[in-house]
């Protein structure tokens, strides 16, 4: 029986992947802080837990270092602040965005790369914010773009033949994350959707899965843009959105 490691596994995409590969018969290492969370929206038999802070790398290693071996490590947890005044530049918030969602990566990967079966795949969930610098976005964009890089670093350094390595990188997803924005969000997908676009990826062993396809290729097609271009139509956006 296959064996997938999700961290975030509580709520949104990483819940919504649990309970999809439990349904499609693997075994599921679920991860998150609260114990309690974990197992109220994942009851069942084939169901483990791994719970721990992903900013705390010790508690990362001891949690994960009891379990057997996966076949699949999806590192998906993570968090979203915006910079709301860019004059009034927030280093403590840049801080704890790039901390959950880059160095947290990274305890995660130190921590689960041992349990990673050989010929196993390695995944790290990253968003679509990469393609186009993004108005109050600077420290979830910054935070992301390392995401794309170390997991573009990491398939370079470990032999395919032993761990591959996948980049996901979502547009919208309707999360309780997301839930809390106060922006309109474009192509946005359910969990659902979400869940299956990046089952099927993987399970195809894509080096990059992103989606909705609309919505991304117009991402990929505005990154195209001069910078001058891009700048000006990003102020005629914020001005459209305080009118």
């Amino acid at each position: 029986m296959k064996r997938v490691l999700i961290t975030g596994a509580s709520s949104g995409i990483g819940l919504q992947l649990a309970q999809d590969y439990l349904h499609d018969g693997w075994t599921v290492v679920a991860c998150g802080r609260d114990a309690d969370k974990l197992a109220n929206v994942l009851p069942g038999e084939r169901v483990e837990f791994g719970v721990f802070d992903i900013n705390e790398r010790d508690q990362a290693v001891a949690a994960l270092s009891k379990l057997a071996p996966v076949d699949l490590a999806i590192l998906n947890a993570g968090t979203c602040e915006y910079v709301d005044d860019a004059h009034a530049f927030d280093a403590a918030l840049f801080e704890r965005v790039v901390q959950a969602n880059l160095v947290g990566t990274g305890n995660c990967v130190a921590a689960v790369l041992p349990r990673i079966k050989t010929g196993g795949r390695l995944a790290l969930v990253s968003s679509s914010v990469t393609f186009v610098p993004l108005t109050r976005a600077e420290a979830y964009g910054a935070s992301k773009a390392g995401v794309d890089y170390l997991a573009r670093s990491l398939a370079v350094d470990l032999d395919p033949d032993k761990v591959s390595v996948s980049l996901v990188r979502p547009g919208f997803v309707d999360t309780p994350l997301t839930q809390k924005n106060d922006f309109p969000m474009p192509g946005r997908v359910s969990p659902e959707q979400a869940s299956r676009s990046i089952r099927a990826g993987l399970a195809k062993g894509k080096r990059e899965i992103t989606f909705p396809c609309g919505f991304i290729a117009t991402l990929r097609f505005l990154s195209w843009l001069p910078q001058g271009l891009w700048l000006n139509l990003t102020r005629r956006m914020k001005r459209s959105a305080h009118e």
